[in-house]
């Protein structure tokens, strides 16, 4: 695509996308289930906040919600999309490190460390940025071991909603229906080596309702 017309792109899209997630978020219902452990949760500690790529679209909301006090940054690909993706965050006082497995991944590693270092929050898809369909990749553990931060999983599931016949069979709730918020228990990958700890997460994530203890 050319430069010019990325730059358009990107100066249009990210502000009319935040306005209609709003108004799209605001006219639904919403439900929250936060595990005990994460309503007691110190605002102060840092986690590694993990969710499926196809239930972005309403995560922003979830994530400042929950706490608006905390800076957090979202791991998102050099592509274009991640661009366009970059800029909308930004509207949501979300910002971005921008690196992906085939281009730019030490560097954003790194930097995502340091930010869980700076009791930073860090947001990641598993899944992304080009999937395979819920397939836990190799990054969430890396970034989980080497900080030694703990993996919260959200979930957002919806009453209706629209999917798209994308890779990540993205999700787009309906107008007037219903939003479940699910935010789970820390989970703790020390010690784990890499299949036992995907297996982990993989069977977390794929859980649809809170499980209290």
């Amino acid at each position: 695509m050319e430069t010019k017309k990325r730059k358009i792109l990107c100066f249009l899209i990210p502000p009319l996308l935040s306005i209609v997630m709003r108004l799209l978020y605001w006219t639904c219902r919403r439900e929250w289930q936060i595990h005990p452990k994460m309503e007691q949760w110190d605002k102060t500690k840092p986690f590694i906040l993990a969710f499926w790529h196809g239930e972005l679209l309403m995560q922003p909301f979830l994530l400042r919600q929950y706490d608006s006090s905390k800076e957090a940054f979202v791991l998102i690909s050099n592509h274009f999309d991640g661009e366009l993706i970059s800029a909308t965050m930004r509207y949501f006082n979300i910002f971005s490190i921008r690196g992906s497995s085939s281009k730019g991944g030490v560097k954003a590693m790194l930097s995502a460390i340091k930010k869980l270092k700076e009791n930073k929050l860090v947001v990641i898809t598993p899944d992304g940025p080009r999937g395979p369909y819920h397939h836990i990749a190799d990054g969430v553990v890396v970034l989980a071991q080497k900080s030694q931060k703990p993996i919260v999983i959200s979930r957002i599931l919806y009453q209706k909603c629209w999917r798209l016949k994308s890779w990540d069979r993205f999700q787009i709730p309906k107008p007037f229906s219903k939003i479940i918020h699910i935010i789970k228990e820390p989970l703790y990958l020390d010690d784990m080596d890499f299949d036992e700890a995907k297996s982990k997460i993989s069977a977390k994530m794929e859980e649809d309702c809170l499980e209290n203890e």
